[in-house]
Parts: structure tokens; sequence; C-alpha cells
């Protein structure tokens, strides 16, 4: 089946133009980066690549995070205290092929986790869509989405999503499955039909 040629033309004027909404372009353009501990952000990335395709990259660390949960918290803390931004394993090539960016991430420490700070001060960012993307363990994003905004003044950063996920200093590790997985899913896509990335 063709594309209707009124179609062709929203997305020559919306790409003219800079509009950077997903459903107006190709898969190839749009990117969703995460950092996941316990799966929880890993599983809302994926409800987010289901529905709007692109690359999907996880962020890894030359050096991992402990495994024991308390040794990470202190390393966390210490990171967060002294500014330290931990060195990245992954690489992306041809950050410039993509319009449209999805961060996702949990709240570590009331904030952003440092890898995905390593991430944003790596990589730049500037003109394209910035979508932020959370998991929490009840508490809430913290600075998380604000520190978005202020690692990317040059970007147009639209309204996040956040969810709770596991508990893991109690224990509570991946949730974000079966019916949990469901609900999730259902969020996911009214948050995308809010800010207008799917219909």
């Amino acid at each position: 089946m063709k594309t209707p040629i009124f179609i062709l033309l929203i997305i020559a004027l919306c790409i003219s133009s800079g509009c950077s909404n997903a459903q107006f372009m190709s898969s190839e353009k749009i990117l969703i980066v995460y950092l996941s501990r316990t799966n929880n952000t890993k599983a809302i990335a994926e409800i987010i690549h289901n529905n709007i395709g692109g690359a999907l990259v996880a962020l890894e660390l030359e050096n991992p995070y402990p495994e024991n949960y308390q040794a990470t918290v202190h390393q966390v803390v210490k990171e967060n205290e002294t500014g330290y931004l931990p060195t990245l394993k992954t690489k992306i090539d041809s950050i410039d092929n993509y319009v449209v960016v999805f961060l996702g991430f949990p709240t570590w420490d009331m904030k952003m986790p440092p890898p995905m700070k390593t991430f944003l001060h790596q990589y730049d960012l500037r003109g394209k869509t910035v979508i932020p993307f959370n998991t929490n363990a009840g508490y809430g994003v913290g600075s998380g989405f604000q520190t978005v905004k202020e690692l990317c003044p040059n970007s147009r950063v639209l309204e996040g999503f956040s969810i709770t996920g596991g508990v893991e200093k109690d224990g509570v590790y991946y949730v974000i499955k079966g019916e949990k997985a469901q609900e999730a899913e259902k969020k996911v896509k009214k948050w995308l039909q809010k800010i207008k990335v799917i219909e």
C-alpha cells in the first residue's frame, strides 16, 4: 500500500520546520537510552520501543557498580558529592543521526544516576527532542527530570514519565512483569499519546 501524498507532504513539512514528534519520522531517527539495575527501567524502555521502534541501547559501565546494594548506595552518594562521572563502556555511533532521544533511568539518592549524567556530558543533544522516563521505589523522580533540563539546555525536553518499580533495599527487584507489565503498558501508551509521540 502506497503512502498517501498528503502524509508525505506533512512529513516533509515537519522535517523542514524542525518538528520533532516521533510519529512523523523514521524509527531510525529515534534513540532509546536507558540505565537499569534491576530491569524495571529496561522493561519500560522495551515497552516504548515496542510502540515506536528506534534504537534501544542499555548503558553499561567500564567498572560496574557492586552487586551489594549498600555498597552501591555508598558509592553513588560519594559520586554525587564529588561530581564524579563514571566511564561508560557503551559507545553510540553517529549521535547526530538521531532526532528524538528517550532517556530512561531509575532514581538513585533522589537524583539522576551518575552514569546517565556521564552520557549527557559525553553526547551533545542540542537541537534534539529529549524525553525522559523513570522508575523508582515509590519516592518519585527526585531531581532527575530537572537535571535532564539543566544538562540539555539547547534541547526540547518533553514531559517525562515515571512509574514505581522495585524496592531493592527491601529485596524487591524486578516487578514490571505479568499484570504489572500490562498496567505499565497502558500508562506508557497514555503518556506517549499525551506528548503526541503516538496517536
